[in-house]
């Protein structure tokens, strides 16, 4: 049954799955006694569980191809349909609202940017929130697979910095990988990787109820912090949570299994735990969380000195963990805001940089895990090609050692990292344009172009000097952004290696 199952279309599987999913928030619209939402939930999950039904007998003949190239195919379908499924108990359980206002919602829940339209969290129901949590939370375990399954195989979603085969070929990848079965690599590694994922959030959920978290508060940041969504329940999300700096930490300590593949992977991605000091992403993550909030209380601690409060201790010490959180959460670009990088400005009497936010969620996460972003390894790739190139300059006829893929990712990876960053300005720009003919600013039209390709909604938050809002918007920005997040969740290269002819040759 289940290999008959993983023959049919990944849309149709994805379907499936989401309709099956919809009856986790119908059981708690239950418990909680609200049976509009509940019914909304039941009916729309019970139909497109029928519709799945249906396109699975219509599709049984029908046999995938083998190569993976079908899966990103699919990948692009799966995040422009499957949002307007999952939008239809949203609208009915919330009927003051739009469609589009429902799609947009989905669509950023699925691409893990978090954006929402609604700034008054009260203004949904509590079952409505634990659907956004889990459509992220299943969105990021989704894009995870794809990255281990069908990128890897690639060489795209940042393998290609690493490999020496070019972008969107197979080359790099031994005979056994290059025949197998997209589907059946899909499935071993959904069966493998979602324990870890499911244990995970699990965990962190209880963690948080004993700090102090309600059931419903903790669940959605335990998902969101996994699936590096953003999303919360409350306003305010993990700074205005009952948890406190106890939950920050909590939070901040999943936060890292989103820097790199290594923290909590098998042999599959490359040597689990036992590498993860080695890998460089990981080593990258700590040296920018380190320095940056470093940098940030120093800017604080001169503000308090002129205003005579620099001998405040806690306020101090408050202000340097709410830059770390802070840093940590936007450079995973998960969007969270600490309860204490909000009190800094008031020890300091300085505002907050939220241009440095901006600029840590564009560097992303790790390769292969749910953050967005440029990431990491695209980034160190840069940095060590600087540093040898500098090194050329004082030593003209100097030899670069470190071994064969060190020099590999010096020359060729930065080569192909620096067309996916210029790439990723190019997106960045052509957002800002679309934005800007809809009739935003400058500054508000680059504020949430980067919020949508960095898959961070919650930086439009708070970047700038005053919060912006995805409520103020007309349709067409909206649809403008939505775009722009499944664009930032796929990559622009993989888009761009679907145009390749060598793509589509046998």
């Amino acid at each position: 049954m289940l290999r008959r199952i993983l023959t049919l279309p990944l849309v149709v599987i994805l379907i499936g799955i989401g309709a099956i999913a919809m009856f986790l928030p119908a059981a708690h619209a239950v418990a909680l006694r609200d049976w509009h939402t509940a019914r909304a939930f039941v009916y729309s999950g019970s139909i497109f569980l029928i519709l799945a039904g249906f396109l699975a007998l219509a599709t049984s003949p029908y046999r995938p191809s083998r190569l993976a190239r079908s899966r990103l195919i699919a990948l692009l379908a799966a995040y422009a349909a499957l949002p307007l499924m999952l939008a239809v108990p949203f609208h009915e359980a919330l009927p003051s609202t739009t469609y589009l206002k429902s799609y947009f919602e989905m669509v950023s829940s699925l691409t893990t940017t978090g954006a929402t339209v609604y700034t008054d969290p009260a203004r949904l129901p509590d079952s409505l929130h634990l659907w956004r949590a889990l459509v992220g939370w299943m969105g990021g375990f989704f894009m995870w697979v794809i990255a281990v399954s069908v990128f890897q195989p690639l060489n795209l979603g940042g393998f290609e910095v690493l490999s020496g085969a070019a972008s969107g070929s197979d080359g790099a990848m031994n005979q056994i990988t290059r025949v197998a079965d997209p589907a059946e690599r899909m499935a071993r590694f959904s069966a493998s990787l979602f324990p870890v994922y499911l244990s995970m959030t699990l965990i962190l959920w209880i963690g948080l109820i004993l700090t102090g978290d309600s059931g419903l508060v903790a669940i959605c940041h335990a998902m969101s912090t996994l699936s590096t969504s953003g999303i919360s329940p409350i306003n305010g999300g993990v700074a205005a949570a009952g948890s406190g700096r106890s939950g920050e930490v909590l939070i901040l300590l999943f936060l890292a299994f989103a820097l790199s593949r290594r923290t909590f992977a098998g042999a599959d991605q490359g040597g689990g735990l036992g590498q993860t000091w080695r890998d460089p992403e990981f080593r990258l993550g700590l040296l920018i969380i380190a320095v940056v909030p470093a940098m940030l209380f120093l800017r604080h601690w001169i503000g308090a000195y002129e205003v005579r409060d620099e001998s405040n201790l806690g306020a101090a010490l408050g202000a340097l963990w709410g830059s770390v959180f802070s840093v940590a959460s936007f450079l995973t670009t998960t969007g969270f805001v600490s309860a204490d990088w909000l009190s800094a400005r008031s020890w300091s009497g300085l505002p907050t940089p939220g241009l440095i936010l901006m600029g840590l969620a564009v560097f992303g996460g790790g390769v292969a895990t749910t953050a967005g972003g440029v990431k990491l390894l695209r980034v160190y790739a840069l940095w060590k090609h600087g540093v040898r190139e500098l090194e050329k300059l004082v030593e003209p006829h100097s030899v670069g050692g470190s071994g064969k893929v060190a020099r590999h990712l010096r020359r060729q990876g930065a080569y192909i990292a620096w067309v996916f960053f210029m790439l990723f300005a190019i997106s960045i720009a052509v957002v800002m344009l679309a934005l800007s003919l809809d009739g935003l600013s400058l500054n508000d039209s680059i504020t949430f172009a980067i919020a949508a390709l960095s898959t961070t909604g919650p930086v439009a938050n708070v970047a700038g000097s005053v919060p912006l809002s995805y409520d103020s918007l007309s349709d067409s920005a909206r649809m403008i952004l939505a775009a722009s997040m499944v664009l930032g969740r796929v990559e622009t290269l993989a888009i761009i290696a679907l145009l390749n002819p060598e793509f589509w040759r046998r």
